[in-house]
């Protein structure tokens, strides 16, 4: 396989995503995000709307907190089927799209989200990193640009987070923010963005995948 994957899971703020757009402008590699979505949508036959409600969120109140083992199972299910448009059916497929990215070694790129580092993360050709940075770093992010105030951009932050961390831990059963769920995780607090593409760099050179 020539082709590699990054995959960067990433809490609000901490400039994850400008770091994806950063790496594939500096590599010359694809960005996906929602377009995971819309190919999930297509092969599916499931209306997009459903997978973008249900994107990166779980339902309060569903999520076993006890629970140490995930609901993914890879399992896709049909229009006839009662499943169809369960949650778990959505993300499945969402899942088949990754798997295929990745295994198909034709295109190189960077996946944001998606719980991408549990689905593909043992494959060879996979990096898996994830962004941090503590609360009052993200909290400067967001009020500088989405010109909210502090109150607002801590609310923000914290709300999206418990989203992503609830949808990990039911489809994966690990913890989101756990540094042992990945290859690479990085506090942009220190090192800053530019940096943070430099370290990423730097290993897939080491690892001789670019």
């Amino acid at each position: 396989m020539s082709g590699y994957v990054i995959t960067i899971a990433r809490g609000y703020g901490s400039g994850g995503s400008h770091i994806a757009h950063k790496l594939c402008n500096e590599l010359g590699i694809k960005y996906f995000d929602n377009e995971i979505l819309d190919r999930a949508s297509e092969i599916s036959s499931i209306n997009e709307h459903y997978f973008y409600e249900a994107n990166e969120k779980i339902k309060k109140g569903i999520l076993s907190l006890k629970s140490n083992k995930g609901h993914y199972t890879g399992t896709t299910y049909s229009i006839n089927d009662r499943q169809y448009l369960s949650n778990e059916n959505l993300f499945n497929y969402q899942a088949k799209v990754i798997k295929d990215i990745a295994l198909s070694g034709k295109e190189s790129c960077v996946i944001v989200g998606k719980a991408a580092n549990y689905i593909i993360g043992s494959l060879s050709n996979v990096l898996t990193v994830n962004i941090q940075a503590p609360l009052q770093y993200c909290i400067g992010n967001i009020t500088e640009r989405l010109l909210v105030n502090k109150n607002e951009a801590k609310e923000l932050i914290q709300t999206t987070d418990s989203y992503r961390r609830d949808y990990y831990k039911y489809y994966t059963g690990g913890i989101w923010d756990d540094p042992k769920e990945y290859d690479l995780s990085i506090n942009t607090a220190s090192c800053g963005e530019d940096y943070a593409v430099k370290i990423i760099t730097d290993y897939l050179k080491q690892k001789g995948m670019i």
